[in-house]
């Protein structure tokens, strides 16, 4: 076992930084979660002196959805019962009124991902926040450890495990505080040492890893025994997300499997017996009943082979299931405190259909405090069962995809729940549920802007597909206020080009390349669809509407399957009226408006097909073209940048290529590609570390139309990096958005200040800039969308209002 994890060992090394620039790093070292929390503290202090910290940004909405909610944590005191609750990438949310008003706690640290909270049983006023959702979305982001408050959320303090990443459990013993245990699942696309479950013992100020398996095994669920404090169970998974594949069961993994230990974590033996074979278990959750501890569930995600696929199946995502089905979701239970499992629930359809096709971001099971043979299993829907797990009904009335429920111990009727459509509480055992709206906030990928009046904003948002909403300035340039949003072309994961000629008409797209063309007028003229604001494209499932048209290229006989990200570019020319380009492996470019194409490239990746599963059943498109620009000064200058690292360009509109990725210092996904409007020789790029874990800045600049690239990092604390605009009348003035925040630039990236000091810490996800308006708008991926008076950035401008 590793011992002496301690935080003043973390305290130590942070010492050293400076607070006024980000730490250092050797060359081609991976910037790890040390270095952001490290870094973060650089990121406060240039937000508190930068320049532009009075000009507020202004919230644009949505005001009518929220995002993803990872975990709930409730501390009843005498008259008041406080609620905690844990989203994604939004931070934490509590509310003293059962809430009727919600108040965000987490806005100032360095991440703002969370995976568990938990609340001191003989203390309501400690509280622990575990960073970093376990739950492995593609978009999932990173924590950087644990923080602890002892005076009920108005203050944290950060208290060790730092690298752990992901934290999917925090059990705080019921009469010593000080004793805590947390179950760490690890990085989430590399390994590494910092997983499995640690204790303390003296309230965070030491840890001890007390159950390890190896850098590629974590934790991902524990359970404490209500009456014996010493007698725990763990669940471990062996997993790690590929770019080129989910985290599922791999060839050679055996690792999963449950835990337990009667000694406070001094030892642990397995309690497998029954349980499916080790080679087949995926995510494991585990549940104790509380009116008979001696009864345990456990919710496996089975991937030993079910039945065959059906003629013509298709999987979550549209996707041709060509192989067999896994038999997925099945629930077991022990009598015996895990001495032998026996099988509970039935082999069906219900229970294959669970958890879609990506059951490693589920796996969380509860049990009815007062009734043992009442049970919850968390899927695609919440799902209840009155016999043990034999057969399971939905409740219904909330958004899909849950991660977390919290059943009141003294009115089991009373339920939380967390879900990827954020908080939900019942009173009557799931009849009807209560939406918290004004909790967390929308987790938006992108932001493009039309030349409507006023303009409309559009982006994707994670589970709740494409939405739409007014940049209103007719109050004033500081007065923009915050709306409902609408449904909008897309889906949950679409870039938006808005064709030049007319605003009505967008090309968008589902997933992985499934682009379509929609005029929304002709959508919303179509009966029953009057005023509803625009056209969706959901999850990217739906059938054919009335205004809505299928683009999509297909490869010519003998070529390669076409590949294309789960968010594939597209854009409109913006010199050939009807004219876009779309991004796979290939490029492909359309003079019809996507009535036909032509593809006008080679393979621009490195094609490497060991990377490339398409016919397996945990295949996700990889070497794809993930940024493509054109330049709005030349005509046939495009750039296109790809998902392993590589970068190209054509002078000639496709006819020939230029591949440039060996000017570039780094090789990593490249999150976009801007052409200059004010430069014919001047391109930007940024790439992000996420998929490798990296933490690191990577923005970049040529002057030579990409022959050589300087780094234009500068001062910039800490990535991701993932985008970057131009202003449209000052040729040296940047804007850049990270996973701390915004930043500007006015001398062409040579040094940065943050952007208005009221934006919470979350990811910046993408950033446009209106040049008849002269307004920024940011995307967030946890907070909605934001707008900044740019004229107010200017001196001499203000006057302008």
């Amino acid at each position: 076992m590793d011992r002496g994890w301690t935080i003043g060992r973390f305290a130590a090394v942070l010492a050293v930084c400076t607070a006024t620039i980000a730490p250092p790093r050797a060359q081609g070292q991976k910037a790890d979660a040390d270095y952001a929390r490290k870094a973060y503290d650089a990121y406060q202090s240039m937000r508190g002196s930068s320049p532009y910290a009075a000009i507020p940004w202004q919230y644009l909405g949505p005001t009518n959805i929220s995002g993803r909610a990872t975990d709930i944590a409730v501390a009843d005191r005498r008259k008041v019962r406080r609620i905690y609750v844990g989203y994604a990438t939004s931070g934490v949310w509590k509310t003293d009124d059962d809430g009727q008003t919600w108040q965000s706690i987490f806005d100032d640290y360095a991440t703002s991902s969370i995976g568990d909270i938990a609340v001191a049983p003989s203390n309501p006023d400690i509280v622990w926040i575990g960073t970093g959702e376990a739950n492995l979305f593609r978009a999932s982001m990173p924590g950087v450890g644990l923080y602890k408050s002892t005076n009920a959320g108005r203050t944290f303090a950060h208290s060790g495990l730092t690298d752990t990443q992901t934290i999917a459990r925090i059990v705080v013993h019921p009469t010593n505080p000080d004793i805590v245990y947390v179950a760490a699942s690890g990085h989430g696309w590399t390994e590494n040492e910092m997983r499995g479950v640690f204790k303390t013992a003296d309230g965070g100020r030491n840890w001890e890893k007390v159950l390890y398996r190896g850098p590629g095994v974590g934790a991902i669920d524990l359970v404490m025994d209500p009456s014996d404090s010493n007698s725990l169970y763990a669940a471990t998974w062996q997993r790690t997300r590929r770019k080129w594949s989910d985290p599922r069961v791999e060839p050679g993994s055996t690792e999963s499997a449950i835990w337990k230990t009667t000694d406070a974590g001094r030892t642990w033996h397995p309690i497998v017996a029954g349980l499916p074979n080790a080679q087949f278990r995926g995510r494991i959750g585990i549940a104790i009943a509380r009116s008979n501890p001696r009864v345990l569930y456990a919710f496996i995600d089975n991937y030993e082979p079910g039945r065959p696929a059906k003629e013509g199946e298709r999987d979550a995502y549209g996707r041709p299931v060509s192989d067999r089905r896994i038999k997925a979701a099945e629930i077991y239970r022990t009598d015996n405190k895990g001495k032998s499992w026996r099988k509970v629930s039935d082999t069906n359809d219900y229970m294959a259909n669970h958890s879609g096709s990506y059951g490693w971001v589920f796996g969380q099971i509860r049990v009815d405090p007062g009734d043992e043979n009442t049970i919850y299993s968390l899927g695609l829907n919440l799902n209840v069962s009155h016999d043990g797990g034999k057969t399971f009904s939905q409740l219904r009335g909330m958004h899909g995809d849950h991660h977390g429920l919290w059943i009141d111990p003294h009115e089991p009727s009373t339920l939380y729940n967390a879900n990827d459509g954020g908080f939900y509480s019942s009173q009557d055992s799931g009849k009807t549920w209560k939406f918290a709206v004004s909790a967390g906030g929308a987790q938006f990928y992108n932001v493009t802007l039309d030349n409507s009046t006023p303009v409309w904003a559009y982006g994707s948002v994670q589970d709740h597909g494409s939405r739409r909403g007014r940049v209103d300035l007719s109050a004033g340039r500081d007065r923009i206020p915050a709306q409902e949003w609408v449904t909008a072309p897309g889906g949950e994961g679409s870039f938006q080009a808005i064709d030049p000629a007319n605003a009505d008409v967008v090309f968008s797209h589902g997933f992985y390349g499934n682009f379509t063309r929609t005029n929304q007028a002709e959508v919303e003229a179509a009966p029953g669809r009057g005023g509803e604001g625009g056209a969706s494209a959901g999850n990217g499932r739906g059938g054919a509407r009335a205004g809505v048209t299928t683009i999509r290229p297909t490869a010519a006989d003998g070529e390669s399957d076409l590949r294309a990200q789960w968010m594939a570019p597209i854009i409109a020319s913006f010199h050939q009226p009807g004219t876009i380009y779309a991004g796979y492996q290939f490029v492909y470019r359309s003079t019809t408006r996507g009535d036909s194409w032509e593809r006008i490239s080679p393979d621009l990746t490195s094609n490497n097909e060991s990377q490339m599963l398409l016919r397996s059943s945990n295949a996700v498109p990889y070497q794809t073209i993930t940024a493509l620009a054109e330049s709005p000064r030349k005509k046939g200058m495009l750039y296109a940048g790809t998902d392993d690292g590589k970068l190209h360009v054509t002078m000639d509109d496709g006819t020939t290529w230029t591949e440039l990725t060996a000017a570039v210092p780094t090789q990593k996904w490249y999150s976009r590609v801007v052409a200059s409007r004010h430069d014919d020789d001047t391109v930007y790029v940024t790439q992000r570390g996420r998929e490798d874990d990296d933490f690191g800045v990577y923005v970049y600049k040529s002057m030579d139309r990409g022959k050589t690239f300087v780094s234009l990092a500068a001062n910039i604390p800490a990535g991701s990096v993932n985008g970057i605009a131009e202003d449209a009348r000052i040729p040296n003035t940047l804007y850049l958005g990270t996973d701390f925040g915004a930043f500007i630039s006015t001398d062409g990236g040579g040094r940065w200040e943050v952007l208005g000091a009221n934006l919470p810490s979350v990811q910046v996800s993408d950033l446009a800039y209106h040049a008849r308006d002269d307004v920024l708008v940011i995307a967030t991926y946890g907070r909605g969308m934001y707008a900044i008076d740019a004229l107010a950035l200017r001196p001499g401008d203000a006057n302008r209002r």
